[in-house]
């Protein structure tokens, strides 16, 4: 029997033998790991861009990469907007990845013409003589990276997961396996990137790296409309926003009336593809005062009286927001530790053997583990944790999320402790060192990463899994404006007369990021603890077991 609400690009009824499994996810693993070998490099390597050959100060760069980012986390925020409430996910990507193809070759345009990016001068010896991208270039670098990634980032995982049903065990186990396979993907790309696009860039030209780049992005981009066939597609049900507010508005006009016994005897109306049922509202206890919004009292439209289902959808996404801000709080660390401990990486000696590792190759260290990581977590630790617990995904979600803020929590300590050895230390302390803390990130990629992408997909309303997506990316980017902020704060409060704050010395010997590191551990510990109340009290939209359990075992 063929999964309900799912058609196929022509907007026929599927046929499970032929349309969604393994084989139209193998479409997408293709997009994710070319488009992330252009996109990864590219967002780590842009503050050298930007300062080095469009003449940037420190502080423009490292803004305008910010605001690269939240301007990809936008578009992801329009693109799910527009995917779950009036076209198909794999109609947005081909719709508007090309112009993804289209800014990166407008970047490698830009960097190949001398007339469309400043002269060349040393902004390190020549500041003065270095002149700023500006006037119509300017206009030209702000509007190809206006284009963005936001809608390949936002859709890609959503089309992926509607491929498996949760409700048929075999797909049911095949949908979290997708989200630990399209992390490796993610890792894969940034692998080659980290390697092949930061060599071409670096020592070939920034023209031919960027447009290697948008020849990747193109040739994914026909691999995933040549699986155009093959796709379950979710049918677009309206503005999701729009019955969120219904229900809201509904609910406190009728906030005087007495809601009834038995919920049966609530009023329903269901229209369009959408099927309801008044059991739905029986199995939620949570937030009552939204059952009011179902009640009939004489008037009919969506604005007078809601459907039980669009009150149930309403309470998951308001049960899902305290999970949405406490993991936020908790992924600063993350942010912190990956920029710094890069940092403390070009201060330790990056010579392996003839070979001399940049800034931001020191990536691929942690990407090499998440590889191997997701690997042997996928095919051995999860059958082995399904078995003992009974859970799809070996553990919860919520569990899974969880043990990555653990592991951030212990690395943060492992940092503190590392830096203050390196700053003590008479000779050149190793690269090496920063391995543990290291092998920890990529335990936290693995575990929060993957979790909170499946988290917020499966929970999240059937008509807003694109949307749920786009809220996980805007949570990273929240996360990063976050960590800059608690950087300003501590340099504020430790800033005196004739001396600097903690992280304003002019390298990182002259600077105090080993008590800094202390500061985020604290807020990490406190941001853990934040985190495991909201989960423990968060009930399941779907039951996570395999096999039906008794209703009173700990949700967590």
């Amino acid at each position: 029997m063929a999964p309900g609400g799912f058609v196929d690009w022509r907007g026929n009824t599927i046929n499970k033998e032929v349309h969604g499994g393994v084989r139209a996810a193998w479409f997408l693993y293709v997009l994710t790991v070319v488009s992330n070998v252009a996109i990864i490099p590219n967002l780590l390597n842009l503050v050298t861009y930007l300062h080095g050959t469009m003449h940037m100060g420190v502080s423009g760069s490292a803004t305008t990469t910010t605001n690269v980012f939240g301007a990809t986390s936008g578009f992801a925020l329009i693109g799910a907007f527009l995917s779950d409430s009036y076209i198909t996910c794999s109609r947005t990507m081909l719709l508007f990845g090309p112009f993804m193809f289209l800014g990166y070759g407008l970047l490698a345009l830009q960097a190949y013409l001398p007339s469309l990016h400043p002269p060349p001068c040393n902004i390190e010896t020549e500041l003065n003589n270095c002149k700023e991208v500006h006037g119509w270039n300017a206009t030209l670098l702000y509007t190809a990276f206006a284009f963005g990634d936001g809608f390949i980032l936002v859709c890609l995982p959503s089309l992926g997961a509607d491929q498996f049903h949760h409700e048929d065990p075999s797909e049911s186990r095949q949908r979290s396996s997708f989200f630990n396979w399209y992390t490796f993907g993610i890792s894969s790309g940034g692998f080659v990137g980290l390697i092949f696009i930061v060599w071409l860039e670096n020592y070939k030209g920034w023209d031919i790296g960027l447009g290697v780049c948008a020849i990747l992005i193109l040739l994914g981009l026909l691999v995933v409309a040549a699986g155009l066939p093959f796709y379950r597609n979710q049918v677009p049900e309206g503005s999701p926003l729009t019955r969120i507010l219904q229900v809201l508005v509904v609910a406190f006009r009728n906030r005087k009336l007495e809601l009834p016994e038995k919920l049966e005897e609530a009023h329903e109306s269901c229209t369009g593809t959408r099927t309801c049922s008044v059991d739905a509202l029986s199995q939620t206890d949570t937030l009552k005062f939204l059952d009011k919004a179902c009640i009939n009292h004489g008037k009919n439209g969506d604005w007078s009286v809601c459907s039980v289902a669009k009150g149930e959808d309403t309470k998951i996404v308001l049960r899902v927001l305290p999970l949405f801000i406490s993991s936020m709080i908790s992924y600063i660390s993350n942010v912190i530790l990956f920029t710094f401990t890069v940092q403390q990486g070009g201060m330790t000696n990056t010579r392996l053997g003839k070979i001399h590792v940049s800034p931001a190759t020191l990536f691929i260290i942690p990407t090499t583990f998440q590889l191997i990581m997701l690997a042997v977590y996928d095919q051995f630790i999860v059958p082995f944790l399904r078995r003992r617990t009974g859970y799809v995904g070996g553990v919860t979600h919520l569990q899974r999320i969880g043990i990555g803020f653990a592991s951030m929590l212990l690395a943060s300590v492992i940092a503190a402790i590392v830096e203050k050895k390196r700053k003590e230390a008479v000779v050149q302390m190793s690269l090496f060192w920063l391995a543990p803390q290291f092998f920890l990130l990529g335990v936290a990629d693995v575990t929060s990463f993957t979790g909170l992408l499946e988290f917020f997909n499966s929970e999240a309303p059937r008509g807003m899994k694109s949307i749920a997506t786009a809220l996980f990316w805007c949570e990273l980017g929240l996360a990063s404006l976050m960590a800059t902020l608690l950087v300003e704060i501590v340099n504020s409060a430790t800033r005196h007369r004739h001396h600097g704050g903690w992280l304003e010395g002019t390298t990182l010997n002259s600077s105090h990021l080993d008590l800094f590191y202390w500061v985020v551990a604290v807020l990490g510990l406190l941001g853990f603890f934040n985190y495991l109340y909201w989960a423990k009290k968060y009930v399941y939209q779907h039951n996570p077991h395999i096999v039906e359990t008794s209703a009173d075992q700990d949700p967590l």
